[in-house]
């Protein structure tokens, strides 16, 4: 690509009737304005390219961090929603255990007090027997002093 200062400097040979120096002069001084405001123009448009090429790496690098770092949020979340999922069952599992060994204990408790009441009312079965078939041999002794005396 020609540059401003090629063209301002270029010479061209001179042969007889050939064109006007000075009007070639001014138009190539006029073209070479031109050309260097097109030149500028150009060298801003590549550097403002490469800056958005830079940008636009940055966004992409940017972008796929993010892209990671949702991934890893969703499989934290994932991994969270299950440990407690499992840590709600086995919370479960325990509660039902607890539950049955307290129901197995309020059984083996009512039937030890069951088996306590048969016995206490078989002990008062005895003393009732007991105390019954002492007031007869009072009743009797009674009887027999009451006859022993009348006998005499």
């Amino acid at each position: 690509m020609l540059t401003p200062l090629e063209i301002e400097n270029k010479k061209f040979s001179k042969k007889i009737n050939g064109y006007n120096v000075e009007e070639v002069d001014d138009f190539l001084d006029q073209v070479t304005l031109e050309y260097e405001k097109l030149y500028k123009e150009n060298n801003e448009y590549r550097n403002k390219m490469e800056q958005y090429e830079k940008d636009l790496e940055h966004y992409r690098n940017v972008e796929k961090t993010l892209q990671n770092t949702l991934v890893m949020a969703q499989t934290t979340a994932d991994d969270i929603k299950n440990m407690a999922q499992k840590q709600a069952e086995q919370i479960i599992r325990d509660a039902q255990s607890d539950a049955r060994r307290s129901v197995d204990d309020l059984n083996k408790q009512e039937y030890e007090i069951t088996k306590k009441i048969e016995e206490m009312k078989k002990q008062f079965e005895v003393y009732k027997a007991k105390m019954e078939a002492l007031l007869i041999s009072q009743l009797e002794m009674l009887q027999d002093d009451n006859k022993n005396s009348e006998e005499v």
